[in-house]
């Protein structure tokens, strides 16, 4: 739209032009009376500074009602950025704006954490992972018996992630070896846990490690505390540790009532409440609901953090039911489970997916492990406040199906930029460039 167009859109963009200009005049009228002083009585002085603050404030004031009403035109579309691409490139990849772009929190761990991860920073480099320290299986937890260290596994995913490196990189802190006393262990995870042993703490370990990998953002371990997850199941049964609950609960025929970590005291680490409470956008998910995203929120001072905090709060569902832990659960369960075990506040946004596997063979290939797509139940789902995102946010691929990160990370950025960035006049350079690169990833 040009210019001569959204002057005429009603929005009051001629009037608080011309105010401006008036503004101006009482400027340039006031200052050169000031500085030639063809009047050189004090009563003189005293009325060209009351110019002088007078065309100041109307300056003032209707510089900020333009970028209100520019940004109101924007929002509503009647403004279309035509920036061109190879400008947003520069912008983006010199960071003269990312390094402003939102403050965007995101809380989990596993696959899901990091798959956001990869999409998210590709809009801002103010990017916080809160990644869960209750894993006990695998190569994790065969370290954190070990050595004693926090589990690794969880944390790794989340700097690779966010790694700015050669892809030689990512695929050395990977790998894993085949043979040997070594073998299923991965080469990141060891790699953090020689680093913990030349640090003060795990924390300082994993900011170390960030260095090396130059990653965008920060990752941080929810808590220094050695934290194990516990769940009480239906039939009162205790099952300990995180790895034996799935297991444990089929085999009981028994659901998982609620969770519980010890120590029960753990607390948060101090940056990661000052994160949260610094955040334009809080993201729970996407990532097991019970042994990912529910453990985080059991950690003191998290859960008090996320109802102070300003930000707008978004859970990102599963896809998928996982046998055990979400065994026919539908997105409203999610939400229950989620408000039962932390007083968080009021959800704003819910993300989930709609979107069926297509491909016959690989939808048989997970009913038969007792994996089905979650059910939207949109009925249930209106006794909350929340806005209910729905659409195609999932990559079928030949053997999994997986979040999108770019389908996901494009429209959570959408939203934030909307309710972050829209409304505050001194982050608009950040909105149109944004909004612009949006645009430009969608064709």
């Amino acid at each position: 739209m040009k210019i001569k167009d959204w002057m005429n859109t009603g929005f009051g963009i001629k009037r608080w032009f011309g105010l401006a200009i008036v503004g101006i005049s009482l400027l340039v009228f006031a200052i050169i009376e000031l500085i030639f002083r063809r009047f050189g009585e004090d009563v003189y002085n005293l009325y060209y500074i009351y110019l002088l603050i007078l065309g100041a404030s109307t300056l003032y004031v209707s510089t900020a009602e333009l970028l209100k009403n520019f940004m109101s035109l924007a929002k509503d579309g009647l403004i279309d950025f035509n920036m061109d691409s190879r400008e947003i490139g520069s912008l983006i990849h010199d960071k003269k704006l990312l390094v402003q772009g939102p403050r965007v929190v995101i809380i989990g761990g596993g696959t899901g954490l990091s798959t956001i991860l990869k999409g998210i920073k590709s809009y801002t480099n103010n990017i916080t992972a809160v990644v869960t320290v209750a894993d006990d299986g695998g190569g994790s937890g065969v370290l954190r018996e070990d050595l004693g260290i926090l589990p690794p596994g969880d944390i790794r995913n989340c700097l690779v992630a966010l790694a700015n490196t050669e892809p030689l990189m990512e695929e050395l802190m990977q790998y894993r070896f085949k043979d040997g006393s070594l073998k299923g262990q991965s080469f990141g995870n060891l790699f953090l846990a020689a680093m913990d042993g030349v640090s003060d703490n795990f924390e300082d370990a994993v900011q170390k490690m960030a260095s090396v990998l130059a990653i965008t953002g920060k990752v941080l371990p929810v808590t220094l505390d050695n934290i194990r997850i516990n769940a009480v199941l239906e039939n009162d049964q205790v099952v300990v540790g995180e790895s034996h609950i799935p297991d444990v609960s089929i085999s009981e025929g028994a659901k998982i009532a609620r969770l519980y970590i010890t120590p029960e005291n753990a607390e948060c680490l101090s940056d990661v409440r000052e994160e949260i409470l610094r955040a334009d956008a809080i993201i729970l998910g996407p990532g097991s609901l019970y042994t990912s995203i529910i453990p985080n929120i059991l950690v003191k001072g998290v859960p008090e953090a996320i109802k102070e905090s300003r930000a707008r709060k978004i859970y990102v569902c599963n896809v998928m039911t996982q046998p055990g832990e979400t065994d026919e659960f539908k997105v409203s369960d999610h939400i229950r489970a989620i408000y039962r075990h932390g007083d968080i506040g009021p959800l704003d946004y819910v993300f989930a997916n709609t979107t069926k596997i297509r491909n016959p063979k690989l939808r048989s290939a997970y009913h038969h492990m007792n994996q089905f797509e979650v059910p939207v139940d949109e009925e249930n789902l209106k006794e909350y406040d929340f806005k209910l995102i729905t659409g195609d946010f999932i990559k079928p691929r030949e053997t999994s199906v997986r979040h999108d990160a770019e389908k996901l990370s494009q429209k959570l950025m959408e939203i934030i930029l909307s309710e972050a960035l829209v409304n505050d006049k001194k982050r608009i350079l950040e909105y149109v460039a944004l909004s612009g690169k949006l645009k430009h990833r969608k064709k």
